[in-house]
């Protein structure tokens, strides 16, 4: 992952009001780990073949709204398909054979590697050994060979302290290594209404000041 931002200086740096800073962390893997042992949850991780774009959208909003994932939402549907429908971009669900309780989207569009893009449960999957599970498809998944891909040297993936407490640590128990961090400005997406004023709420609002 590259960034032409300069490095910023010890101490603190101001913030406009109308954004929201975050902290990134990014991981990698060089080689396959063993895989931790995956309690039995009922549940089975299916491949999600060319997801429509709302389709899609709806899985991703479910997942990811409390945590402030929104890079998908702002997508045209072109951009979208072209993205998740992609040969190259793999989709996996979580489900207990009615619902959708689970995402997995990993990119091998750079030769040599993965990124594990989007990984999440919707709420009530939270606990109980369903990330476990998620988490041993996707490393499977990724270090596999398949003749219809080439074999990746690096699997890599970013979290950044918007997304679930828990989400650095239990990347290195499953065998990440945390390798860089980066401060992430964003416009605020509760604000123009791409997320609910609700969500993330571990995150404070701080309107602009608007001219009088």
């Amino acid at each position: 992952m590259q960034t032409e931002n300069p490095i910023l200086p010890s101490g603190y740096s101001p913030v406009a009001p109308g954004k929201v800073a975050t902290v990134v962390t990014c991981l990698e893997m060089r080689e396959a780990p063993a895989l931790r042992p995956s309690p039995e949850t009922g549940l089975t991780v299916e491949r999600w073949d060319k997801p429509l774009p709302q389709d899609y959208r709806d899985l991703y909003r479910t997942v990811g709204q409390q945590w402030m994932w929104v890079s998908r939402l702002i997508k045209t549907d072109d951009d979208l398909a072209a993205t998740v429908q992609h040969q190259a971009v793999e989709v996996y669900v979580l489900t207990d054979g009615t619902r959708r309780l689970g995402l997995l989207e990993m990119d091998f569009r750079t030769e040599g590697e993965c990124e594990i893009v989007y990984f999440g449960l919707v709420e009530e999957a939270i606990g109980g050994g369903a990330g476990r599970q998620l988490m041993n498809h996707a490393i499977e998944t990724a270090w596999s060979h398949p003749i219809s891909r080439p074999p990746i040297s690096r699997l890599w993936v970013h979290t950044c302290h918007l997304d679930h407490p828990a989400a650095v640590h239990f990347y290195q128990r499953s065998g990440f290594t945390p390798y860089a961090m980066m401060v992430e400005v964003l416009d605020d997406p509760r604000l123009d209404g791409t997320v609910p004023v609700s969500a993330s709420p571990h995150v404070p609002i701080i309107e602009p000041v608007t001219a009088k």
